[in-house]
């Protein structure tokens, strides 16, 4: 059995029943509530219940991030155009024009990721609405990767660990998101590349990525009709001028100026700069006195990327690991040496937070980081920042 709808298995339809009950407390947060919907999270899981349910009260809070920054739109390549012979959105991304340095140095992780996140929202949107034109479940999408020009550029270290995120970030919030995915013009570089980012696909995904030879237009045909498929590509779509790329659906992208890079531009008056030594850490407290606290921090460092993360404890001065206390902001880590990073949130309640900074050191002694900056609205408070 398929484990889709119509093609279940007494077990499976059991386990279906069975999972809508253990999540019927979340199940008014989420996108739908149908059949459907359920089942992709039990099928990411091998209908697993506990693994399916913790899976999906993870995200349940997740809501749509619009983002329109300059730099993203311009230049991070990509875009929905036309649709497959299923009815399923197609997704292009193109690799060759792509400036990963450029992008790093410009725009910070965090915003990359959430500009990824905005994508995924704009084809989960198109896929529901496909359902509602064709009266039938729409819920994975087709995606073909142009590689033409796939270079050493492309393996930036930073950049490939961000999108390494991204994957991750797919692969756990839109569970059998991808129906398949066509990499065309694919040079002797691409093995390497792929080899570096397929440990966070999982085996599942992995199966739906197919390499194309030479004749992939071919190939694109048999699952995109002509009209659907941008000319550029073999079709016959075109924008309205004519443009056979299509590109006022897919951003080709291309390098960018020196001009955007964030580190040089922005200048900051910081409180205090520490320097970190290896495996060590730093930490400041602040005691939230009253709820609703608004608190802001901004932070920088020299040499390598940080982790950082809010958590909330119940006494001052008295250590305690992350694990041990309330997550409030997840630990992630931050580009903070290529591009200064900073954000605020509301702190509901009174009690200790900690701010967590951890440095990861794999080849220098010591890193100088510049201590975020705190403010705190109506309140005095008491935070922790610790660098390990």
């Amino acid at each position: 059995m398929s484990g889709r709808v119509g093609d279940l298995s007494v077990k499976q339809a059991d386990a279906l029943a069975q999972f809508r009950e253990n999540v019927k407390d979340i199940l008014p947060q989420c996108p739908s509530q149908s059949d459907h919907f359920l089942l992709r999270w039990l099928r990411a899981r091998n209908f697993n219940l506990q693994k399916a349910e913790a899976m999906l009260r993870k995200v349940s809070h997740k809501h749509t991030i619009s983002l329109s920054f300059f730099v993203i739109d311009k230049y991070l390549s990509g875009g929905m155009c036309g649709h497959d012979r299923e009815g399923s959105p197609v997704w292009y991304d193109v690799i060759g024009p792509l400036d990963p340095k450029g992008l790093m140095h410009s725009v910070s992780k965090q915003d990359l990721v959430k500009s990824k996140v905005r994508d995924c929202e704009i084809l989960q949107k198109e896929c529901d609405l496909q359902s509602e034109r064709l009266g039938r479940n729409i819920e994975a999408i087709t995606m073909v990767y142009d590689c033409e020009g796939l270079g050493m550029k492309h393996l930036y270290k930073p950049a490939i660990e961000t999108y390494g995120e991204v994957l991750t970030m797919f692969e756990d919030n839109y569970p059998e998101g991808l129906k398949r995915l066509f990499v065309i013009k694919a040079p002797k570089l691409f093995p390497v590349a792929y080899n570096l980012v397929k440990h966070f696909l999982s085996e599942d995904t992995r199966r739906k990525v197919i390499v194309l030879g030479s004749n992939w237009q071919e190939v694109l045909q048999k699952y995109i009709d002509p009209e659907e498929l941008p000319a550029y590509y073999g079709g016959k779509l075109t924008d309205p001028d004519g443009d056979p790329r299509c590109r006022t659906r897919i951003t080709f992208g291309s390098e960018i100026p020196k001009t955007y890079y964030v580190r040089d531009s922005i200048k900051v008056d910081y409180d205090q700069c520490v320097t970190i030594g290896r495996g060590s850490s730093h930490q400041v407290e602040y005691e939230l006195l009253a709820p609703n606290c608004a608190l802001r921090w901004q932070f920088t460092c020299d040499g390598a990327d940080i982790g950082f993360g809010v958590y909330m404890k119940k006494k001052i001065g008295e250590w305690m690991k992350a694990s041990e206390m309330k997550e409030v902001v997840p630990n992630q880590r931050y580009n903070a040496h290529l591009v200064p990073e900073d954000g605020s949130l509301t702190c509901p309640e009174p009690g200790v937070c900690k701010y967590s900074l951890t440095v990861h050191l794999s080849y220098i002694n010591e890193v100088p980081i510049i201590e975020p900056w705190l403010t705190c609205n109506n309140c005095a408070a008491n935070y922790v920042f610790s660098i390990i």
